[in-house]
């Protein structure tokens, strides 16, 4: 006997009367430590995404990348003119990033708004996995934006070029600063509540501006001091740091694309299916993201004995939950199986097809 359920979370309309939503509490208490490594780095997105619709999640996406465009191309200009009367190499690194950063925008946005297509014979589960190329491509940039950095440090160590205007470096410094950080904190506030691996990616490309900016600034007191080459110096630390970022946000992409599922989401969802009266043991669970929406299935065993209309009420109960649990995803299907209680009946006929043998009982 076997029920397939793979209606969507989007027409999920029904009223959640008597379910608690308190599951958002998850940020609450955290020590020093646990926030700094919050601040600099995403953490995961397996099941804490922000419970919102698609086609609102997407408007908020392409808002971040609004305000944030409009925010960074604004510093990198004034950069621009500073550079311009100063020749600092570690400020031109820095605007030419900041430049960078500001044009990722523009291929995410465009993924979030072909993301608004609704899926069709050809493309069936949607256009959602664009976020994902849009995040493979920002990457690539990021990568760019440091091997420039990396040449324009190393020939103005090779043709040293004195620096002018100090002043206005370290003040170009402290604005490329302030405009990266708080584009970081929209940008990450935003892909976490709406589950985008790319969105986050690309706020923390913002945030590593950020705190390269102030190493603009510390080459800008080394040269007053005397020392000239710090300038040149700080600009390859810059790209050093950039480089950080790229592995850092490539590892988070790149998963995506190849279906990692985080392992307590897996979890969750094979424990929330569980506690659904009737079902008898869960196997088989897979997940994975499309752009910032989720898809899974799971099997799920009940009592053989059971009518089908039952069977198919308990496969509803636990897409229910798990809707519950899992704000972030889209769609759901259940396969109902049989407990396999009488020996004379074969259970897999199509066993042969795939070579998959039954999982260990879970419960």
């Amino acid at each position: 006997m076997s029920d397939h359920t793979p209606h969507s979370h989007d027409a999920h309309e029904q009223p959640h009367g008597g379910h608690d939503h308190d599951h958002h509490d998850h940020e609450d208490k955290k020590g020093w430590g646990d926030r700094l490594r919050h601040l600099i780095q995403p953490h995961g997105h397996g099941h804490h995404a922000a419970a919102l619709d698609p086609a609102l999640s997407t408007a908020r996406g392409i808002g971040a990348l609004k305000w944030s465009l409009a925010g960074l191309l604004i510093t990198a200009l004034f950069q621009v003119g500073v550079v311009a009367i100063s020749g600092s190499v570690a400020l031109l690194a820095d605007t030419a990033h900041n430049f960078s950063d500001a044009l990722t925008a523009i291929p995410l946005w465009l993924a979030f708004a072909l993301a608004r297509r609704a899926r069709n014979s050809r493309y069936t589960y949607g256009y959602g996995r664009a976020e994902d190329l849009a995040g493979a491509l920002i990457v690539l940039m990021i990568f760019g934006s440091a091997l420039v950095v990396f040449y324009e440090s190393i020939q103005r160590i090779v043709h040293p070029q004195p620096l002018s205007n100090l002043g206005w470096v370290a003040a170009a410094a402290v604005v490329g600063f302030l405009g990266n950080e708080l584009v970081a904190i929209f940008r990450i506030r935003v892909g976490r509540e709406i589950g985008s691996a790319a969105l986050v990616a690309d706020g923390l490309h913002a945030r590593a501006d950020g705190f390269t900016s102030l190493g603009v600034l510390a080459g800008a007191i080394g040269v007053w001091l005397g020392f000239p080459l710090a300038d040149p110096l700080i600009g390859f630390g810059i790209g050093l740091a950039i480089l950080i970022v790229v592995g850092s946000a490539a590892r988070d992409v790149l998963g995506r694309m190849m279906d990692a599922a985080d392992p307590a989401a897996v979890e969750l969802i094979e424990t929330a299916a569980r506690s659904v009266p009737g079902v008898l043991e869960t196997h088989d669970v897979t997940l994975r993201w499309l752009g910032h929406r989720q898809r899974g299935e799971l099997h799920v065993t009940v009592n053989c004995r059971l009518p089908t209309v039952e069977s198919h009420r308990i496969a509803e109960e636990v897409r229910h939950a798990l809707f519950h649990k899992l704000p972030a995803l889209a769609e759901i299907t259940v396969h109902v199986d049989p407990c396999e209680c009488d020996e004379a009946v074969d259970y897999h006929p199509t066993a042969h097809h795939t070579g998959a043998t039954r999982a260990a009982p879970t419960r």
